[in-house]
């Protein structure tokens, strides 16, 4: 379970500031988020909110990972994307959630009080831009979402969801890509599996084919290196601009 006693901290000290919705805002802004903010934690495994129901909060990931998903009136489920640090959960002027929403990894959130934050961001137009750019970013997400799972090869598939993970976690940390990046895989082979429409032995294969090819290396099961991230982005099967949100 996160400590949610680490997340509780001014925001300039936030890990995800320089991303987040509240990436431009003005001191007294802050001071007035403050004031309509509040932390959750979640248990891997946990809903966050159920598609349908009522949302009295929008919000920010802190850390960890969250899935979105659809189920159909026959209760198949498809994952339309993932929710990663400083990815926005609700919208607002939008009452109810359009998504499940279910943490994917011990997760934490900071939440606003919904109606004060659509008040504020009414008289806060750069607020609102930016919550447009990260809106344009999620379509652009879905877009690629959309290829990675309908139309690239298993090892297309597992590089691509490696750089998504890789170039957020350099983002995070304000780190180049040019050099070696090292970051905790924060989704098991099995879930990994289940989100690209791969067997779980497909997963391992291929993870075992880009260490052999050293493309990554693993220290454990979790930690991995990609030495050049460039190498990588090659596997993925996109062009040079990559296509993905980071």
């Amino acid at each position: 379970m996160p400590d949610i006693t680490t997340a509780i901290r001014g925001c300039g000290e936030c890990p995800i500031r320089h991303r987040a919705v509240c990436a431009r805002c003005e001191p007294d802004e802050l001071v007035e988020l403050d004031s309509m903010k509040y932390y959750r934690s979640f248990q891997a495994g946990q809903t966050v909110v159920w598609s349908g129901d009522k949302m009295d909060f929008v919000g920010s990931v802190v850390s960890g990972i969250a899935s979105l998903t659809q189920t159909m009136e026959d209760g198949r489920t498809q994952m339309v994307g993932l929710l990663l640090p400083s990815d926005f959960v609700g919208r607002p002027g939008r009452d109810f959630a359009a998504y499940d929403v279910t943490a994917t990894t011990d997760l934490v959130m900071c939440c606003f009080r919904k109606k004060p934050f659509e008040n504020l961001m009414a008289r806060t137009p750069h607020l609102a831009q930016r919550l447009l750019e990260m809106t344009l970013d999620e379509l652009d997400a879905a877009r690629e979402w959309m290829l990675l799972l309908g139309r690239k090869t298993a090892r297309e598939k597992i590089s691509s969801l490696l750089v998504i993970i890789s170039r957020r976690d350099a983002s995070l940390k304000l780190k180049e890509t040019d050099g070696p990046l090292t970051f905790d895989l924060p989704l098991t082979r099995e879930a990994m599996a289940d989100y690209l429409g791969l067997t779980l032995e497909t997963v391992s294969r291929q993870i075992s084919a880009l260490k052999r090819d050293g493309l990554i290396t693993l220290q454990g099961k979790r930690n991995i290196t990609v030495p050049d991230f460039q190498a990588l982005m090659a596997e993925t099967g996109d062009d040079s601009d990559g296509g993905f949100w980071g």
